[in-house]
């Protein structure tokens, strides 16, 4: 028990920035290596492929062996979402700045100190299931997400990580395109869903 508490310890501890950019540049490295690209948002063909969807659609028609390494990767996640709420102790909301509670308080969203779950930095008064509009945000949201993901011919993580370390200029068009579309939609459409 001691040797898991020790290794909780050490986990839970804050950790440079560095550390979780030198471990993706390492994922990045061995991926190229192997001949494949990152991103997760290609997991939702391979679920469709998985479901059957190639037998009436071409798009869907692939060899999924190939894609056990990505969907192992986004389970990996998922899991590891999980475990760390389970399992680790948190020691401190996360850190949001004054100018962000600001902001948010000048649009109408309070800002909640730190909740039981200390999940102080999700407006919930906004982002919820308890309510029409709550729903109406999270569905939509998620299809805008899903559908630029495809349109895009790749996620924020696919065309970030991986697009601009191999130089596309697709993937730089695209990030520059993510930015603008982030500041539009805090600075513009944001403060018209609240309201």
């Amino acid at each position: 028990m001691e040797f898991f508490g020790s290794l909780q310890d050490f986990v839970s501890q804050p950790w440079h920035w560095a550390v979780s950019g030198a471990a993706i540049a390492l994922t990045l490295i061995i991926l190229t290596w192997m001949g494949r690209s990152f991103g997760v948002s290609m997991t939702f063909k391979d679920a469709c492929a998985i479901a059957g969807a190639g037998k009436k659609t071409p798009f869907f028609r692939m060899d999924i062996k190939d894609e056990y390494w990505r969907i192992a990767f986004v389970l990996g996640g998922l899991v590891g979402g999980i475990a760390t709420v389970l399992f680790l102790k948190s020691p401190e909301p996360v850190a949001i700045s004054e100018s962000t509670i600001s902001y948010l308080g000048s649009i109408g969203i309070s800002y909640p100190e730190a909740d039981a779950k200390g999940m102080g930095f999700v407006p919930t008064s906004v982002f919820n299931f308890g309510s029409i509009k709550g729903i109406l945000l999270a569905l939509g949201g998620g299809f805008l997400i899903g559908f630029g993901a495809r349109y895009g011919d790749g996620c924020t993580s696919g065309h970030a990580i991986t697009g601009l370390a191999h130089l596309q200029l697709p993937s730089l068009i695209t990030v520059i395109g993510f930015f603008i579309g982030g500041l539009l939609m805090t600075h513009l459409l944001f403060p018209l869903l609240v309201s």
